[in-house]
């Protein structure tokens, strides 16, 4: 990530819409993170010393939009099957989608796999060491470059997730969250909090601190080590005028997809030793109950069998589901070899 001169973000500073920072003050919030991270941290594998780029990478893909409770266990396996990225590039991706399970929005799946086959193709199975060689690998944006290069390097970036974000806006602006996303003013702004030295520390332990005392919802307010300090503590802590978005899940397509993409996780893993490869028949999905070949089904293991009614209970639309499946196909998250449906080889 490349940084501005002192000059140049004093400057900057002067002109963004987030408030100016005493030197002391910036010093006091550094020192409290860092001695607070070293006794509160918790014990994440990936934190550990003897950890790989790869396998920091690996996290900080799969805890994108995901809570750590649901990623640790995943990583874990993970890291077994394909410690390296050579592991990864040579995998089925069949076998790829399969193991991302529950994790949610696949697609992450397929650019890791991707981003694996570049690393172990063209870099010499290499994970890059600076924030910007990190972003030309696909699926790799600004954020995960940037705690990459930072946990897995040494190198001094600007970390900055939704946690981070909120701890910075809330001690220093005095509001209950940030905006949807940060602004190129916003990353200036808090590039000055990240020191020269401990750096690592400071933004493992901000992130943290957002995770665990600074939360979103019912924040530890009474225990916070920074409240003397904290000018949305002091204003009252007032609710934000902008009600954040959510995403809704029932009844979506999302929802459809995912129970789509559950049949075909559901075959692939029955189909070891048979000659369907994990295949499903496109009219199980689109056709009526009534006019499915009985002999399809009985093809088909109990519990893939159990996966599709789970479909047909959420959509009775052949046209809408048609449509999601081609999508899946689109983004490479299925497969159709005629009139049957799989994962991708």
């Amino acid at each position: 990530m490349t940084h501005r001169t002192s000059s140049e973000s004093r400057s900057s500073r002067r002109d963004s819409p987030f408030p100016a920072v005493a030197n002391a003050d910036i010093h006091h919030v550094r020192e409290t993170i860092i001695t607070w991270f070293e006794t509160a941290a918790r014990p994440l594998p990936w934190r550990d010393a003897d950890t790989s780029a790869w396998a920091v990478l690996v996290s900080e893909i799969m805890s994108q939009q995901t809570p750590v409770s649901r990623v640790e266990p995943r990583w874990r396996e993970w890291m077994h099957k394909w410690p390296t990225p050579a592991d990864l590039a040579q995998a089925p991706t069949a076998e790829v989608l399969h193991s991302w399970d529950r994790l949610g929005y696949p697609r992450r799946a397929l650019r890791l796999q991707e981003a694996a086959r570049v690393i172990a193709e063209e870099l010499d199975g290499h994970v890059p060491q600076t924030a910007q060689e990190l972003e030309r690998l696909p699926g790799i944006g600004s954020y995960t470059a940037a705690a990459v290069a930072s946990f897995a390097h040494g190198e001094r970036t600007t970390v900055l997730d939704t946690n981070v974000r909120r701890v910075l806006i809330r001690l220093f602006a005095g509001r209950d969250r940030p905006s949807a996303s940060p602004g190129r003013a916003e990353t200036d702004w808090a590039s000055q909090f990240v020191p020269e030295t401990n750096h690592e520390k400071w933004n493992a332990g901000v992130m943290e601190f957002g995770a665990l005392v600074c939360t979103a919802r019912n924040p530890r307010c009474e225990t916070c080590p920074l409240s003397d300090m904290c000018a949305w503590q002091k204003a009252g802590r007032p609710a934000s005028e902008v009600k954040p978005k959510t995403q809704k899940w029932a009844g979506t397509d999302r929802q459809l997809r995912g129970a789509i993409m559950d049949v075909l996780k559901s075959a692939h893993e029955h189909s070891a030793g048979s000659d369907n490869f994990g295949s499903v028949s496109f009219d199980l999905f689109t056709a009526s109950i009534t006019e499915v070949d009985p002999e399809l089904l009985d093809l088909l293991p109990s519990h893939t069998s159990t996966k599709l009614a789970q479909v047909r209970e959420l959509s009775a639309d052949p046209e809408r589901i048609s449509r999601l499946i081609g999508d899946l196909i689109s983004d490479g998250l299925a497969a159709q070899d005629g009139e049957m449906l799989r994962l991708p080889g």
